[in-house]
């Protein structure tokens, strides 16, 4: 089964005009980036938009994912905000939007937001062993980004699908819930959001308004089934950021679309309720269910129970 998974893999990939275009590629390019300013750049693999000032979403339109990056710049420091999926070169567009020197943290440790973590030194973590095994790498993971239908037009020159894996990296300093980083300027408060994963966090720029919300809130399917995910602990964190909403103009989420209005995160608080009360009938989805409102969603594994003790 593993030869013959491995041959159509090699086929689809080295006759993409047999493969047709996957219909999630058909819809994009996403309405929302016509409003902002693209910033051009030499790599067809990434594009990417100015969205406030010293601020930058670093986008895969590529791969079924749609993981956005961020860079946030201060007058001394650059902060790089997940480096993707480590298909194209996360650092050589970093290097053509600065020259600061650049510290790495993770929304959370998936492998389609550390893919590139292993091209930078400087790596800021949430202390936690989800992390420190997510930090060894995995090959498997990798691989299931590159499965048929995933893909839309070409993969970046030179890049070997058959070897692509998520390479191990190295945490230089372990961050907990609260911990302050100062870029010179601007300064970004780590705010722990456990549930996603057990190492998400959000990341909050309190002068300006922006909050950084990593895979806890984004427009589309958001992923509550992998065996990582804590459903009680995602309710108690998305509680926990809606609290944060009148102090915020701005989330930029980690995939599909960079910016989303505050509010959402108060729409989320009460879909969980709704869901918790029976009032949300969920609809079958590749295994798993899925719960809708609107523009997001939740896709959750099948039996999955809330606090309360309802589905």
């Amino acid at each position: 089964m593993k030869n013959f998974f491995l041959v159509a893999f090699t086929l689809y990939f080295a006759l993409p005009a047999f493969a047709g275009q996957p219909d999630w590629c058909k819809k994009l390019p996403r309405p929302a980036y016509a409003k902002l300013v693209k910033v051009p750049i030499a790599d067809n693999w990434f594009e990417v938009y100015k969205i406030r000032s010293g601020v930058f979403a670093i986008y895969e339109p590529h791969q079924f994912e749609e993981v956005i990056s961020y860079l946030i710049l201060g007058s001394d420091r650059a902060l790089l905000f997940d480096t993707g999926m480590g298909i194209g070169n996360i650092k050589a567009v970093v290097a053509g939007l600065t020259d600061l020197p650049v510290i790495v943290l993770n929304s959370h440790t998936h492998n389609d937001h550390v893919g590139d973590n292993w091209r930078f030194d400087n790596i800021y973590a949430m202390d936690t062993d989800f992390t420190r095994d997510s930090a060894r790498g995995s090959k498997a993971d990798a691989q299931a980004e590159l499965a048929p239908g995933s893909i839309c037009g070409a993969l970046p020159a030179g890049f070997d699908a058959k070897d692509y894996s998520t390479k191990p990296f190295h945490v230089s300093r372990w961050l907990h819930d609260g911990d302050a980083i100062a870029l010179g300027g601007r300064t970004l408060k780590v705010i722990a959001a456990p549930g996603h994963t057990p190492d998400a966090i959000a990341l909050l720029d309190e002068k300006n308004g922006l909050l950084f919300t990593g895979d806890s809130f984004y427009l589309g399917p958001i992923y509550l089934y992998r065996p990582e995910t804590d459903l009680d602990a995602y309710v108690a964190s998305m509680k926990k950021l809606a609290a944060l909403t009148p102090h915020l103009q701005l989330l930029l989420p980690s995939h599909n679309t960079p910016v989303a209005d505050p509010s959402y995160l108060e729409k989320v608080v009460t879909a969980i309720q709704q869901m918790q009360r029976g009032q949300i009938k969920p609809v079958a989805h590749d295994g798993n269910v899925e719960y809708e409102f609107g523009d997001f969603s939740f896709l959750m594994s099948q039996g999955a129970r809330w606090q309360n003790g309802k589905q």
